[in-house]
This record gives structure tokens, sequence and C-alpha cells, in this order.
């Protein structure tokens, strides 16, 4: 019952701050801290317990009741490790989004917090449906609230982003309804029985063409909403155009959610298939990381700049999850978790410096240290952090992934490294150009408040420590890593391929 709550209770804080907006403005911010406060209160407790829910494994909570029975829907929801930590990572993001939007949303407040949480619950929903329709109700429940959050309080060519990112969720929402209706169907051939169960629908027997099929409809959905080249388009201009708290949700959130179903829905559900498929994601993997590294050092605008090293980074994650090995799975994990930190902060930063300087073109830059210590520091550090300097924790999940992706694809192993260089380049003139040089006597600048250096100093710690001691996420991760579909031997990923 307590993953219903983790549910109902941004729900309900986005239906209670919606009308509380027209009553005071600083209601609907009181409202949405306290539904998060409420479900990290919830979640946390969940990683010391168990549930069965009728699959092998170690599931920390678990619950089913009856939804649209005719149909075969249930309202079935579990939590394993990963899907404990990305719920857990959603709720501290949706935190600092709800705080970092304090002054910075200043009409409508009730009505953007609605759509937060919203876009929140539905985010933890993707986390932990284990019903394969109500996963695509809440993959539909979190993209709806964030276009508005986007058309309505993002910047000056919000309307045409805010369209371009539904346009291209929504298609990838319709590969996953249709590639889920055709396992459904084809499972009620086998059985007849018609059921969105996750449990039943993993012993479907498909023939080759039919599975490839289905599979390839999910793998593209899912890389879509991870943003892997070449279907990443929709991405820069997005977090270009959202405000600060729509872009911290985008990157460290909605990202992680494509990786996610990769994860948890095109390995396990049709193992053969995904194998078949793999050398062209590894591949595109490859492509993503130089794509993204070289495109990021092109930029002048910063903000810009941070979107396409999430292109990059996610071409990580994408050779991970196709390595099928269980090393660099941990990297995948690690990296989600890091990204998410390292990543949000740095939007963080940006929208604060767009606050202040009016702009976000680094060539307007340039002195901040002098002027913004504190800021410049933070922004410096976790520009380092997102580069995958060692001891920090973008780190391990890249080490991690290049470790496990050695063993059973060399080649792709060593162009993924050389994406590392770029990355490097990026990352110091970014500092650079933006912190350091002559100061500018001319601009109004206003260094991070109390509120700002506290929210950087608990992200800089969580990725310290998981770059220091990334044994604890490990560790929660890898009892549901074990559980998925047996990893290929390297000579079968020699035979497709990838080697």
């Amino acid at each position: 019952m307590m993953l219903v709550w983790l549910l109902v209770i941004p729900m309900l804080g986005g239906l209670l701050a919606w009308p509380a907006g027209r009553f005071h403005s600083t209601a609907p911010r009181i409202i949405s801290l306290i539904a998060l406060l409420s479900d990290l209160a919830i979640a946390i407790p969940l990683l010391h317990s168990s549930a069965d829910i009728a699959m092998p494994g170690t599931w920390m909570a678990g619950f089913n009741a009856a939804w649209i029975p005719a149909f075969g829907m249930s309202f079935r929801l579990g939590m394993d490790g990963v899907s404990w930590l990305l719920s857990v990572l959603t709720i501290l993001i949706g935190l600092f989004a709800v705080i970092v939007s304090w002054h910075e949303i200043d009409n409508g407040a009730g009505f953007f917090h609605a759509n937060l949480l919203w876009s929140l619950a539905g985010a933890i929903g993707v986390f932990i449906a284990l019903d394969m329709f109500l996963f695509f109700y809440f993959w539909e429940l979190m993209l709806v609230p964030m276009y508005f959050i986007i058309a309505i309080w993002g910047h000056e060519n919000r309307r045409r982003a805010a369209i371009k990112f539904f346009l291209f969720t929504q298609g990838s929402g319709l590969l996953i309804l249709i590639s889920i209706l055709a396992l459904a169907f084809l499972h009620q051939q086998q059985t007849n029985v018609l059921t969105f169960n996750y449990f039943e629908l993993i012993q479907t027997h498909t023939s080759h063409t039919f599975g490839i099929l289905i599979t390839l409809g999910l793998f593209i959905a899912f890389i879509v909403k991870l943003a892997s080249f070449p279907v990443h388009v929709w991405l820069p201009e997005t977090h270009t155009e959202a405000p600060t708290a729509g872009s911290v949700i985008l990157a460290s959130i909605l990202l992680k959610t494509g990786a996610y179903g990769l994860l948890r829905f095109v390995v396990p559900l049709m193992p053969a298939a995904a194998h078949s498929l793999a050398p062209i994601a590894l591949w595109l993997g490859v492509a993503s990381i130089l794509y993204g590294a070289f495109l990021a050092y092109g930029q002048s605008d910063l903000k810009r700049l941070i979107a396409y090293t999430s292109v990059s980074h996610m071409g990580f994650v994408l050779i991970g999850v196709f390595a099928f090995n269980i090393i660099a799975w941990q990297g995948v994990v690690i990296l989600l978790v890091a990204h998410g930190i390292s990543t949000g902060a740095l939007f963080i930063i940006v929208g604060s410096l767009q606050h202040c300087l009016h702009t976000r073109d680094l060539s307007r830059m340039g002195g901040l240290w002098g002027d913004m210590p504190r800021l410049s520091s933070f922004g410096a550090f976790f520009i380092l952090a997102s580069m995958g300097l060692p001891g920090l924790g973008n780190f391990v999940g890249e080490f991690l992934i290049l470790r496990g992706a050695w063993a059973v694809a060399p080649v792709i192993t060593i162009f993924a490294a050389i994406g590392l260089i770029p990355a490097a380049l990026y990352s110091l003139v970014a500092i650079q150009r933006a912190f350091h040089g002559p100061v500018d006597e001319t601009r109004d600048e206003h260094d991070f408040g109390m509120r700002e250096t506290s929210m950087m100093l608990v992200l800089a710690s969580a990725i310290i420590c998981l770059g220091v001691n990334p044994q604890p996420i490990l560790t929660i991760a890898s009892p549901a890593l074990n559980n998925m579909q047996p990893q290929p031997t390297t000579a079968m990923l020699k035979e497709m391929g990838a080697g």
C-alpha cells in the first residue's frame, strides 16, 4: 500500500496546489514541499522491507489490485533496488525543483506546481509500474504536465520547443502502446488469457521476426526519451527554452525513464531480439557520445552546451545497457544517479546566472569568479563532475560501463573512450569562458545566498560520496540487476558483430 501512497500524495498535492495559488502565491510551494517530503518519508523505509510479488528475487514492496479485469489490466506496482533508487532520485530532484522555482515562477504558481507534482508522480509511476498498460498510462501522465511547464513558463521560443517535445514524446508513447498491445495479443493467442502483467508477458514466446518488431518499437520509443542520436533533436531546444525547474526535471528524471525502459522492458522481455539489436544500439551509443561531445564544444549558450552533454552521457548509458554485462549494468545505475545530481545542479546554476545576468551567452560572461565566488566554485565543481573527474560519481559510472563493455565489445569501448577527450575540452573551455578572465564592472551580479549554497552543498556532497564510496548504491541495485535475463557470452556478442 505504501507504493500507492507514493503516487497518491503528489497527485493530491497537485490538486490542492492549483486552487491554493489563487489565495496566496506561497501556498502552492508549501504544499509541494510537504507532498514531496511525505513521499520521501514513505520511500526511505521501503529500502529495508521485502515483498513476494510472484517473481524470483528481492522485491522491497508490491501492490496488486483489480483495475479493468475485462481487458486484463491490473493496478500492479513493484519496487526493487533500481526502481527505489530512481524513485528517491525523483523525489529529491523534485524538492530542489520546487526550491529553485520559488522566486522564478511569479505567475500562475498554483498551476505550475500542480503540473510539477503530476509530472513527478508520473515518473515515479513509470519506475514502479508492473502492469505494462499502467506503465504506458504513467508514461503519458509525466509528459503532458511537462508540456504545460515548458509552453507556459518557458523562455522566448517556448511554444515551438514545447510542441517539438510533445510530438517526439507522444510519438514514442504511440510506439510503446503498439508494442505493448502486440505483445499482449500474442500472449493471448498462446494462453487464451489477455493480460498486461509484466511477469506473465515476460514468458511469452515470439518468433524471431515478430520479436524483433516488438523490441524495435520499444527500443525506438525509449531512446527517444533517452535523447540518443539520431532522435535527440527535441532535447537541446527544449532544455534551452524550459524554465529552470523544467530543465532540472527533464535532465535529472525524464531522461532516466528512457534508460529504465531499456533496462526493465527491452532487455528482459525478449532477450533474443534485444541481443540481435545490440550492435545497432552499441554503435548508436558511440555516435551519441561523440556527436554530443563535439556539438557541446561548439556551443556559446551555456544551457544548450549542458543539454548536449546529456546526449553524450546518455550514449554511455546505451552502451552499458546493451553490453549485457553485470558490471556495465552497475555502471549504468551509478551514472543515472550521478548524472541526475550533477546535471540538475548545473541547470540550477545556469538558471541563477540567467536570472542575474539576463543571458546564457558565454561570450558575455567571464570574470565571474571575482564577483560570484560561491556560484563559480560550484559551477566549476559540477562541470568537472560531469566531465568524469576521478573521485566523483560520474567517473565511477563511466568507468564501470567501459570496463563491462570491454569484455564483450572492445572496439566499441575504444571509440566510446575517445569521446572523453572532447568532454574534457568543452568542460575546461566552459570553465575558462564563464568564470575566469577580466571582470565586467557594468554587470549587476548577485552571488549564491544561503538557500542556493545549501542546495549546492547537498548535491556536491552526494556526488562526492557516490564517487568515493559507490558500494551502497551497488548493494541496493545488485539484486535487481542479477534477477534480469541471463547475459550472453562474449562469443555471442562477437557473432553479432559487436566486438
